[in-house]
């Protein structure tokens, strides 16, 4: 849905405002400054309420201080926002508070999809150390709430609603936790590791008659704004048995980096070059037969998985995007969702 909206000036009149308003005919009107960072909004609601205060002056009819989110935030979580906020629309602004997007409520409605998705819930998240003495790693709260609970959040509003948690370390602090998925709305099954099997292998304890459908496979670590029913699409466009997504990932090597030739002639220096290359993103779509490649009781990843796979001539592809995306791995990046998290 295309916005109209307003640079906002010292020449900028009421009356200019309303007529765009009222021109734009979606009930809001976005006011930036010459950068384009959000001033704030207008809405028909601002203009009843100035009226009926006789307050017709640009200070009063534009609210300055509305609700927004950031661009690294998930379609699902912003659904989420304004179903709670009783709101039908939202700003989306960058990390320098310029506009980028006004989302919709009617445009982020999804139909439920039968596809399920298989989260791997399992890992003991030794590297964020004394965090997850007590709590599974899936449990650490990000503002607030689980990681887990952002993520199944996040694809619930995307119109998935039947989930099976892979579990291991401290498993019962996440079924009490979650139990059947009631409260959230959706279906909840789980498999429990008795011996670790890697992010494959806790496969292997799905009961192949259940899965009908290609299924999302994915970490319970990872928080993104992918659009998950894209990723489906490109897979059965692709006719592809197993996909996997992957993000473009630059590296700084914090050294001056040395070209020769082959008769050790100095040919220059690179201070701090950057390497450009593509990261696993932990998130895969697979289809049902794909289950019968994971054998039973063995620790197994999904490396090795798709390794495999490639072997035996399977259809293999790749999902490029270049969404929000991180992995809750270390205390940093533990602490950099929290800030950046909504």
């Amino acid at each position: 849905m295309s916005v109209t909206k307003l640079v906002l000036n010292s020449a900028t009149t009421v009356h200019e405002i309303i007529q765009m308003l009222d021109k734009s005919g979606v009930g809001i009107l976005p006011v930036v400054d010459v950068d384009q960072r959000l001033v704030g909004i207008v809405t028909d609601g601002d203009v009843r309420r100035a009226i009926l205060q006789n307050s017709l002056d640009i200070d009063h009819i534009i609210n300055k201080n509305p609700k927004r989110v950031s661009n690294k935030t998930a379609k699902g979580e912003i659904l989420r926002l304004l179903r709670q906020m009783h709101l039908r629309h939202m700003p989306i602004v960058d990390e320098q508070g310029r506009l980028v997007d006004v989302v919709f409520l009617e445009n982020l409605m999804v139909e439920p999809k039968a596809n399920k998705v298989v989260i791997m819930a399992g890992g003991l998240g030794s590297r964020l150390g004394a965090l997850t003495q007590e709590t599974p790693k899936p449990m650490l709260p990000v503002r607030g709430r689980p990681i887990l609970e952002h993520i199944i959040e996040n694809l619930k509003f995307q119109g998935f609603t039947q989930f099976v948690l892979c579990l291991n370390y401290k498993a019962e602090v996440i079924q009490n936790h979650f139990k059947n998925g009631e409260k959230l709305n959706v279906n909840i099954e789980y498999t429990k590791e008795e011996k670790r099997l890697g992010t494959a292998g806790a496969l292997s304890l799905i009961d192949r008659k259940s899965i009908e459908d290609p299924f999302i496979v994915l970490n319970a670590d990872i928080i993104t704004n992918i659009d998950f029913e894209d990723v489906l699409n490109f897979h059965a466009g692709q006719q592809s048995h197993a996909t996997m997504c992957i993000k473009p990932q630059a590296y700084e090597i914090p050294y001056a980096c040395v070209e020769f030739d082959e008769y050790f002639n100095l040919k220059s220096l690179v201070e701090k070059p950057k390497v450009n290359n593509y990261i696993n993103a932990g998130i895969y779509t697979l289809n049902p037969e794909i289950l019968e490649e994971v054998p039973a009781g063995e620790f197994y990843d999904m490396p090795s998985l798709f390794q495999d796979l490639i072997k035996k001539e399977f259809t293999t592809k790749i999902y490029r995007f270049e969404d929000y995306w991180i992995d809750i791995g270390l205390p940093t990046d533990y602490s950099k969702a929290n800030s950046e998290i909504n």
